[in-house]
């Protein structure tokens, strides 16, 4: 039997229902889990590690670096891992695990549940049970478990605040799809013939810029751009950003692009893929030497940036592997 190490981070999984009021108490979760969903230990031989108990929205990279050290610490004791996370960062602690634990010979699979696995209609049972099987497979990657679906974690973003199917793969099909049988595709990442490593690094001097119509450069004029390595703008469509008259968003860019300051396009659409030779403003852009996040999601795209700028010590090498596929994340 394969031993899985299950990593217990919060989120509504672990929040139990009590007079109405929903709480994390990982007492009540620890015994939740062994009364009720026995039949666990029949699927593999796993041990729990309750890492951290924090609502998912308080996530940030000591989190993600945490649970780098645990995995890679564990690699040659277990064979398979399962975190449990909350929902709503879920998609960005995927996306920065990829990036962290390269080249991984074993499966990294985050699951959640959109309703606390106290209540009686919870989704919670059978996204663990989809989780802990699929941590039994021939997988070697980060991925997210749920709703009888799995998607690789930096091509997964949540789309539901209360359906049971929360996420999808905008650009990436399945990596497997749960029924009577797991169906796993071939779209899943083979073993790589490098040595697994672990690269515990992230900087978090980033900002997001989000796009709209009238939108005032000058809110942007209080940045301290001499500590921000990079800014993402996502922007509309294809890349596209304003360029005229005094919504233009270039001369922010440019000043950005003056203090050493990167500068990703990234597009307010999910699905697709930003492209800065279609039209006038994305070819500006690049002109400018701003780069294109290509068909990444933002989960993939925020800490893949926060990696890469802790990761390398020149522009040259960012923009080199920023427009390299590391983990899966890109075409």
């Amino acid at each position: 039997m394969k031993k899985i190490l299950l990593l217990q981070t919060g989120g509504t999984i672990s929040m139990h229902l009590e007079k109405g009021i929903t709480e994390l108490n990982p007492d009540k979760w620890s015994s939740v889990l062994y009364n009720e969903m026995p039949e666990l230990q029949q699927i593999a031989d796993i041990t729990v590690q309750n890492v951290f108990f924090e609502d998912s929205s308080d996530m940030n990279h000591s989190h993600w670096l945490e649970l780098t050290a645990i995995i890679a610490d564990s690699m040659n004791q277990f064979d398979g891992f399962v975190i449990l996370h909350g929902t709503d960062t879920m998609a960005y602690t995927a996306s920065a695990l990829s990036f962290t634990l390269r080249n991984l010979k074993k499966p990294v699979i985050l699951t959640g549940s959109q309703v606390p696995m106290s209540n009686i209609r919870s989704d919670a049972r059978r996204n663990l049970v989809n989780a802990f099987e699929l941590a039994t497979c021939e997988l070697n990657e980060v991925a997210i478990c749920f709703n009888d679906h799995l998607y690789r974690g930096n091509r997964s973003t949540k789309m539901s605040i209360n359906d049971f199917d929360a996420f999808t793969s905008p650009n990436y099909p399945a990596l497997a799809e749960i029924g009577i049988n797991i169906n796993i595709s071939p779209s899943a990442n083979q073993k790589s013939n490098k040595p697994f490593s672990s690269q515990p690094f992230f900087n978090d001097a980033v900002n997001l810029l989000k796009v709209y119509p009238s939108l005032n450069p000058n809110n942007y004029n209080h940045i301290n751009l001499s500590l921000t390595k990079a800014v993402i703008i996502e922007a509309y469509g294809i890349g596209n950003i304003p360029i005229k008259g005094n919504f233009s968003l270039l001369p922010f860019v440019e000043k950005c692009l003056d203090h050493d300051c990167h500068v990703i396009v990234s597009s307010q659409v999910a699905y697709d893929s930003v492209d800065l030779n279609v039209y006038e403003s994305g070819r500006i852009l690049s002109g400018l030497g701003c780069l294109s996040a290509g068909e990444m999601t933002m989960e993939a795209t925020l800490t893949k940036t926060m990696h890469l700028i802790a990761l390398t010590e020149t522009s040259a090498d960012f923009d080199h592997l920023f427009l390299k596929n590391l983990s899966g994340e890109r075409n």
